[in-house]
């Protein structure tokens, strides 16, 4: 069933063009991945959806009754209507995604109150009120929500402190997950998510792409996180030029069929100028004879030209950002040696005892859940932060590049060319502007200032002062947000050419894939022995791949070695573990007897709840004191009820 349409949509702003003639349409189990290069009208394409903008020409259909969530990139909230205030907890505005819910809950304890006053005239009309209501409330989930609410928070890595704590005290990254979190609780119909892998662990985004590929509703989202796409989507709409183009597949499904398409497309383009080029000759060949039959020829060919159904010139992707990384002296072969390494603030350990040595040409990818200290660990490296034990050693001639997710080494007063050229004085301006039109800084975009850069800019910018740096050591802290595409495979290109060492903090899996010779998993108290594992990889661009393989293995193989051990010890304690199992079991019969007996009652109650609804609804409904009396009843049943549901649960 159509859940979606969008026909021949078009937005423009002045003389700029941002989508031209836009069509596609998705059913309910769609999952639509949208991709192409920032600033290409993603974004402005789901603003067209919801209305937000309105479109120059063209229209969207949305099937009658079908809701609609959408996560924007850059408001996590909008309070415009006052629906949200910054002094709720986390959870509590998880609640407020549910108003008919939370109405309803207060509704029932105003009847409540009243069905207490047996003298009411009304008595008869508000417990037919609180039954209606009530049963109501209870098919819509009123009795799960809270419980939803708490655990999907808890899926995207909020701790039962960070649920508590007000809105206003969440980080920025805290308050996007937040978002997330109330679009995936509502489960509308269909549900939009801009850039929903941001601030996300490698942990997180497997839940995720669980809940979504599980998600049986409409889904479109836009991103750059190719892996995330491969699983979830399996239609994927390319923006490109101001156009857009649906394919059926993922990721690199689509990405195929686009080639394929571009190639088939250039070759029937040249075909066909080949033959205007050889009509046209022929038509000017006619006409240097210039006899009447030759005219004749020649008009005549002219109108079959004129008629022919002329292909339009290819356009190509708009230019990716190049670069190279260089470094100017080799380095020793032990590059950084991490000794007994801890680090905690106050009372919030981190990390403790880490020890790993960085060899000549490693590329490094540390990798764990937010908060476990992966940019603190970058922090230690760059002497930005001192550690609370243990040292860090630097080898010989090893110099430093530095790439900082938060593009915080950026002056916003400065132009852009201001900016590359200050960190590198003695560059001429030639090489300056020639490294800025590397990453997409021409003509007039040099002369912006940097505060006035986008995420991408500014992560664009970053990376040019680090290409100039011929460092033999490069650290980099999420290299690849705020990257599309096309930037982040540009990016991995360069740095599986570069000549040095590479330690990089990442949540990107494909960039892990592709780039990784050794990963290293922060994870304090976890599975592993002490607070990392370091992994070395054998299969080239298989990196994630191969370190989730092996660590899957050793979670299953420590279980069974487990599994063993609890056998040996039934063995050497027989005597005790055979009374604990005596024991156990007596307990387990005693349990399952009861449940079967609370089962068996909670039956009998369900249909004497039934048959007193049905005789307060009948002829009791006008026996003010029968009425009353089964409404006591009705209350009774439904306290047993709730003691024998909360029992069952346990």
């Amino acid at each position: 069933m159509l859940s979606i349409s969008v026909n021949n949509l078009c937005l423009s702003f002045g003389d700029r063009i941002i989508l031209d003639k836009v069509s596609f349409s998705l059913e309910e189990n769609d999952k639509l991945g949208i991709i192409g290069v920032n600033g290409s009208g993603k974004t402005s394409l789901f603003k067209l959806i919801t209305g937000e903008y309105t479109p120059n020409d063209g229209e969207v259909y949305i099937s009658k009754g079908k809701t609609v969530g959408v996560l924007s990139q850059y408001g996590a909230f909008s309070d415009e209507d006052g629906e949200y205030s910054d002094e709720d907890s986390a959870l509590e505005h998880m609640f407020l995604a549910f108003p008919e819910l939370l109405e309803a809950e207060k509704r029932l304890s105003e009847l409540e109150a009243l069905l207490q006053n047996a003298g009411d005239a009304n008595h008869s009309s508000y417990t037919s009120e609180y039954s209606a209501l009530n049963e109501k409330f209870i098919r819509d989930g009123g009795l799960e929500f809270r419980g939803r609410c708490a655990s999907i928070l808890s899926k995207l890595g909020f701790s039962d402190d960070d649920m508590k704590r007000a809105v206003k005290l969440l980080s920025g990254g805290q308050r996007t997950r937040l978002a997330l979190a109330i679009q995936l609780c509502r489960e509308p119909d269909i549900l939009m998510l801009d850039e929903p892998t941001n601030h996300l662990d490698i942990e997180t985004l497997a839940w995720l792409e669980s809940f979504l590929i599980q998600y049986k509703k409409c889904v479109m989202v836009i991103s750059h996180d190719r892996y995330f796409l491969d699983r979830v989507t399996n239609k994927t709409l390319a923006v490109e030029n101001r156009k857009a183009k649906l394919y059926n597949g993922n990721y690199t499904k689509s990405m195929e069929q686009r080639r394929i398409d571009r190639e088939i497309y250039e070759k029937h383009y040249k075909n066909q100028q080949k033959e205007i080029a050889r009509q046209e000759a022929y038509i000017a060949q006619q006409r240097a004879w210039n006899r009447e039959r030759n005219i004749i020829a020649a008009e005549s060919r002219l109108k079959l030209l004129e008629k022919m159904d002329k292909l339009d010139a290819p356009e190509y992707s708009p230019r990716a950002i190049r670069m190279k990384f260089t470094s100017s002296v080799a380095s020793g072969n032990d590059v950084v040696n991490i000794k007994s390494l801890s680090m905690g603030f106050g009372s919030k350990k981190l990390f403790s005892d880490l020890n790993f040595l960085v060899k000549k040409n490693d590329r490094l990818l540390i990798i764990g859940q937010n908060g476990c200290g992966k940019s603190t660990l970058i922090k230690l490296l760059m002497n930005k932060l001192s550690p609370v034990g243990g040292k860090i050693e630097y080898g010989y001639n090893v110099e430093i590049g530095y790439y900082d997710q938060e593009n915080q080494n950026l002056n916003d007063k400065n132009t852009v060319l201001e900016e590359l050229w200050s960190a590198y004085p003695t560059q001429t301006e030639q090489k300056i502007r020639s490294t800025l039109s590397w990453f997409n800084f021409f003509g007039e975009d040099v002369y912006k200032t940097v505060g006035m850069l986008s995420g991408g800019e500014r992560a664009r910018l970053t990376l040019s002062k680090l290409i100039l740096s011929h460092m033999n050591l490069l650290i980099l802290d999420e290299p690849t947000n705020h990257l599309d595409i096309d930037s982040r495979e540009a990016l991995e290109s360069a740095l599986e050419e570069f000549d040095g060492t590479i330690i990089a903090v990442s949540h990107d899996r494909y960039f892990i894939e592709k780039l990784a010779t050794r990963i290293i998993e922060i994870k304090p108290q976890g599975y592993c022995d002490g607070d990392m594992f370091d992994y070395e990889i054998t299969r080239k661009n298989q990196a994630y791949t191969e370190f989730r393989e092996f660590t899957d293995n050793r979670r299953a193989r420590l279980i069974s070695e487990s599994g063993a051990d609890m056998k040996a010890q039934i063995l050497t304690d027989s005597k005790e573990q055979y009374l604990r199992q005596k024991q156990n079991a007596s307990e387990a019969r005693k349990k399952a007897s009861r449940i079967q007996k609370l089962q068996k009652e909670m039956v009998s109650l369900e249909e004497e709840l039934s048959r007193t609804e049905t005789e307060m609804q009948g002829d009791a409904a006008t026996n003010y004191k029968k009425l009353s009396e089964l409404d006591t009843r009705k209350n009774e049943i439904e306290e047993r009820l709730m003691e024998i549901y909360e029992e069952l649960e346990e």
